[in-house]
């Protein structure tokens, strides 16, 4: 056995540091939401209740994020791994829906994102950050680089995915 790992592969950056992969996540989430809140304070691009529900699975993978770095142990960091996954899966089909079908209706009253930021009361407690200001249709008029900004969102929870499943694939492999 080398120190490079198993048989004579060389170790990737998931096997050396895969807490600081989760660190890397999390700074990434937190970079996602306040590009999303650049773009609706300074430029006008109000966000509709799945724009709002995509912002909240962001701070929930990071925070999930940050505990797997923060926790040394190996059991912490899989699960967070897990989490992430998870969460990251929940974002694309987030993305998805209000591409496909939200963004096609002129009101995202009674949607899934609707109803969770009406009972958690999101809205109300830190209405800066989870505010809802424009229904589906008009947050889909508002593009970046050509592609509507839940084609972006879609795009960074895949490589959220993505990152996460190597993280877990080579975790395994180690084993």
């Amino acid at each position: 056995m080398t120190a490079a790992g198993k048989g004579s592969r060389p170790a990737s950056v998931f096997h050396r540091v895969p807490r600081g992969v989760l660190a890397l996540v999390a700074l990434i989430c937190v970079a996602a939401v306040g590009a999303a809140l650049v773009a609706q304070h300074a430029f006008g691009m109000l966000p509709c209740p799945w724009c709002i529900f995509q912002r909240v699975l962001y701070l929930a993978i990071a925070a999930v994020a940050l505990v797997g770095w923060a926790t040394p142990a190996r059991a912490a960091t899989l699960l967070a791994t897990l989490l992430v996954f998870m969460l990251s899966a929940g974002g694309i089909a987030a993305a998805v829906f209000q591409h496909q079908v939200a963004a096609q209706d002129s009101s995202c009253a009674f949607t899934l994102a609707d109803r969770f930021l009406n009972v958690t009361g999101l809205e109300t407690a830190v209405p800066w950050l989870f505010q809802v200001t424009a229904t589906c249709a008009e947050a889909a008029s508002a593009r970046l680089l050509g592609q509507p900004f839940e084609v972006w969102s879609g795009l960074l929870f895949t490589l959220l995915g993505l990152t996460a499943a190597l993280l877990l694939w080579h975790r395994k492999s180690r084993a």
